[in-house]
């Protein structure tokens, strides 16, 4: 019986420190990802230090965890057009997961230039996000990062790849 609860207790132990090291369930508040991620829906981050453009990563902002999509990352350009298209490097960016384009609030002069080890992260609905756009939010730094969202697991019906 002893050597039962034994592994219970490690498998416990273990389940716990890899759900805190490694990967995050989240719960998505707001519209700001809509229509890739929508409120309610449940999703997985998992630890990682490379991102590419097109990652929707999960970062810490004034005590609370956002999730945004990665546009650019150290050293590129990135140009946003009065009609919402974003280029990245003079390149227009292809971005088939936004239902509609929109240059959205800004406070930055673009082109602008992303600094060294920061990434500049977009909210899918464009509109109404607040992201990388507003230099309160700003580009993000590793630091800041939760995990990059790869599996939705809530609602079933959604249950897939992000």
């Amino acid at each position: 019986m002893w050597s039962t609860i034994w592994i219970l207790v490690v498998a416990a132990a273990v389940t716990v420190l890899f759900a805190t090291y490694f990967v995050s369930v989240l719960r998505i508040d707001g519209s700001s990802m809509d229509p890739t991620l929508e409120e309610g829906q449940y999703v997985v981050a998992v630890r990682s230090k490379k991102f590419k453009t097109g990652d929707v990563v999960a970062f810490y902002y004034n005590n609370q965890i956002l999730l945004k999509r990665v546009i650019a990352t150290s050293g590129e350009w990135v140009d946003i057009k009065e009609d919402g298209s974003v280029y990245v490097d003079g390149t227009l960016l292809e971005e088939p997961y936004l239902e509609e384009k929109d240059y959205g609030d800004s406070d930055l002069s673009y082109p602008y230039q992303v600094p060294e080890s920061r990434l500049f992260v977009m909210g899918d609905h464009r509109s109404s996000a607040a992201d990388s756009r507003l230099s309160m939010i700003g580009t993000i730094t590793s630091d800041q990062i939760v995990g990059k969202v790869i599996f939705r697991v809530w609602p079933l019906t959604d249950l897939g790849t992000i």
